[in-house]
């Protein structure tokens, strides 16, 4: 790995903020380095309150949507929830569906197939709600580039609300109401919310108007705060804010759905990083291997009892998406090993037979084993579909625009992409796309980066560096957990490889008579020869808690040792 360290801030600016919070140098470093300057940051920081959300009205149209939904109820339309069939869609379509129907009935929601319709809003959803007399559409985490689909809904009847939160094409489509804060006319204050965030402002609008406040709201954000970890949006600003409670519900007053997965895995505090390995896993699985709509069957559900067979039926499609996974992972990497050549800059990978729901997953595999821009392909239908993966700072999808010449559609962002293109196109593209990333390619950016926070010693790790570290949870972009390097650290003498296959690598550190400090470096098993033998040796990682046999002690989660 590379290891960066970040800047250090200028002392004069690390000595007013220790003095205005009463913190020592360490603590002030790290909230600098996230943008924490005054001492009325730091409060914000450290204790997030629901009276630093914003003004839902704020956001442009938001009046507008409002007012239409409304009109809606005023008049008894039926009402269609839209939502795409990941978890920010579904997590979204719950909560915006649920909501209304406490207070009004012609509600019902719509998923789109993932493989019969696609991403996104699709004729077929349209047809299906003209066919079954809605007149007003809400479509959610998805929208915001469908100029198309909704003239032909407009042309049925049918009204449009879009709560979106991917950025807009050069045109928006001709919707009742547009909400969303990447739009370059929105004053919002906030531009990083997620579909479901964009959800809950609506929902909070509409709320306000009947004199509802803020506390009327928490039971909702524990969809919004598994939406938040699951999209991996920043967890900065308004987002620290739904996500730091939306926890606080998940693990003390969580709906029956999130109850019925908590009972199945038997943990008992959850954090933002469960809640994107464990919880958002299942929720996706229904759409990846059955249908999204059971998600939302489960996350609307209020009857426990019933909760737990739905719970039961997307843990089987988790176990079958993982089963799945690690079948087509074994195939994909033995198919690179047979075809690698060392000046591959890429991973192109295809077989008609694998699953196009787990595709997405497998090319993120891929990434984290050759660390190479990755297309993993299958058939559908007449045609190849693939799913895209990047390294940290190449954007893959303007290489796909290099390529666009033998692409049939491609759609995404710098990091993560889809495309169609016809079969007998497969073998120019896969030249065309080493050719691409090959030309345009910083080298550096095929060696895997670590982001170091501080250089610090042995003896800085204290049990009240630990408790500041946790109050800076929820941790996710924009406020990542602490990463430290220490230097001429030697192990206890105990060093050893553990786990299956001595994978992971198990050591106590010392470093100038202070320690010994337990470590654990996982998938790091083939580094112990670095420390055996009172070797002197640099490591990067993180402070961890490890509770063994009722006893917790601090340790060092290694990323990685030189």
């Amino acid at each position: 790995m590379r290891w960066t360290i970040k800047p250090k801030p200028e002392q004069k600016d690390i000595n007013a903020l220790a003095k205005a919070l009463k913190v020592d140098d360490l603590v002030a470093q790290l909230l600098l380095q996230r943008g924490i300057d005054t001492y009325e940051k730091a409060k914000k920081f450290f204790r997030p309150e629901l009276s630093d959300l914003h003004d839902p009205f704020l956001m442009k149209d938001m009046d507008i949507a409002v007012h239409r939904i409304e009109r809606a109820i005023a008049t008894n339309e039926n009402i269609l929830v839209y939502g795409d069939y990941d978890v920010d869609g579904t997590t979204a379509v719950a909560l915006v569906s649920s909501y209304l129907l406490c207070n009004y009935e012609n509600v019902a929601t719509y998923i789109p197939d993932r493989y019969g319709e696609g991403y996104g809003v699709s004729y077929q959803g349209i047809d299906f709600a003209s066919d079954n007399d809605f007149s007003l559409i809400i479509a959610l985490d998805c929208g915001v580039k469908a100029v198309d689909k909704v003239a032909y809904a407009t042309e049925k009847g049918i009204d449009f609300i879009i709560c979106d939160h991917h950025r807009p094409g050069d045109s928006l489509p001709k919707a009742i109401a547009v909400l969303d804060p990447k739009r370059d006319d929105c004053q919002y204050p906030y531009d990083e919310l997620c579909g479901c965030g964009v959800g809950f402002k609506l929902i909070q609008a509409l709320g306000s108007r009947k004199g509802e406040t803020i506390a009327d709201f928490m039971p909702y954000l524990d969809l919004v705060a598994t939406a938040i970890g699951a999209d991996i949006v920043p967890i900065t600003g308004e987002n620290r804010v739904l996500a730091y409670f939306g926890l606080q519900v998940i693990n003390s007053q969580p709906r029956a759905g999130f109850k019925a997965i908590i009972n199945q895995i038997k943990k008992t505090t959850l954090t933002i990083t469960d809640v994107v390995f464990i919880i958002a896993p299942r929720i996706n699985a229904a759409g990846r291997m059955k249908h999204g709509q059971h998600a939302v069957n489960l996350l609307t559900e209020t009857d426990i009892s019933q909760a737990t067979t739905f719970a039961a039926a997307i843990e089987k499609y988790n176990s079958d998406r993982k089963s799945l996974d690690q079948e087509i992972t074994e195939e994909a990497l033995l198919q690179i090993q047979e075809n690698k050549e060392e000046s591959d800059f890429t991973s192109v990978v295809y077989k008609e037979t694998w699953h196009k729901g787990v595709i997405g997953i497998v090319a993120s595999r891929l990434t984290e084993t050759y660390y190479r821009p990755t297309l993993v392909f299958t058939k559908s239908g007449d045609k190849l579909a693939a799913s895209a993966r990047s390294v940290k700072g190449f954007d893959v999808y303007n290489a796909l625009q290099g390529c666009s010449d033998c692409i049939e559609q491609f759609g995404g962002h710098k990091y993560a992409a889809g495309l169609t293109l016809l079969e007998e196109q497969f073998s120019t593209f896969k030249t065309q796309f080493e050719k691409v990333v090959a030309e345009t390619i910083d080298p550096n950016l095929l060696i895997p980066e670590i982001t170091i926070d501080a250089v610090i010693e042995i003896k800085d790790i204290t049990p009240k560096l630990m408790r500041i570290i946790k109050q800076m949870a929820p941790f996710g972009p924009g406020n990542m957990s602490p990463v430290f390097m220490a230097e001429n650290l030697q192990d206890s003498g105990y060093a050893k490889g553990v786990g299956q296959g001595a994978a992971h690598l198990k050591l106590a550190v010392t470093q100038n008579g202070y320690g010994p400090l337990g470590a654990i470096g996982f998938n790091l098993g083939d580094q112990l020869d670095k420390v055996i033998g009172r070797k002197f040796f640099d490591a990067v990682f993180s402070i961890d808690e490890n509770e063994w046999q009722g006893v917790t002690s601090l340790q060092l989660k290694l990323r990685d040792v030189r």
